[in-house]
């Protein structure tokens, strides 16, 4: 999954180049839609790319860290996973100021750091269901 963000924060998928075809694909879903409108929905559907891959990817690192899935919760799984979701949003933000077309943006870190959260949280209610905990 920290491949498969990385390779998100290519040139390839900049807002230039990504633009076209998400707003190619919105005008087809939604014909007659207003200019503002269209923009504000490729806006929203961008940031909530950021938050999902990093949902997953705590989902991902959680699974890693616990082992077995039947372990007693541990807080300390959800410090180093929310750590290292931390750490590689602001790694991933800073390697794309170096990307043509790319810009960083704390914005996107605090929408990843917020992803990883909801990850950890979902993790530990559905830990909780399993367990009657």
């Amino acid at each position: 999954m920290a491949g498969l963000i990385s390779f998100f924060s290519t040139e390839r998928f900049s807002a230039v180049d990504a633009t076209d075809i998400i707003i190619h694909w919105l005008n087809w879903f939604f014909p007659g839609i207003s200019h503002r409108r269209l923009h504000a929905i490729y806006f929203a559907i961008r940031k909530f790319a950021h938050w999902a891959e990093y949902f997953i990817l705590c989902v991902l690192l959680l699974r890693a860290l616990r082992g077995d899935a039947n372990r007693k919760w541990q807080t300390r799984h959800t410090a180093w996973a929310l750590l290292i979701i931390f750490f590689y949003a602001v790694g991933d933000e800073f390697h794309q100021a170096f990307v043509p077309n790319r810009m960083a943006s704390l914005r996107d870190v605090m929408i990843d750091f917020f992803g990883g959260i909801c990850g950890s949280f979902w993790m530990y209610l559905r830990h909780k269901g399993k367990s009657g905990a």
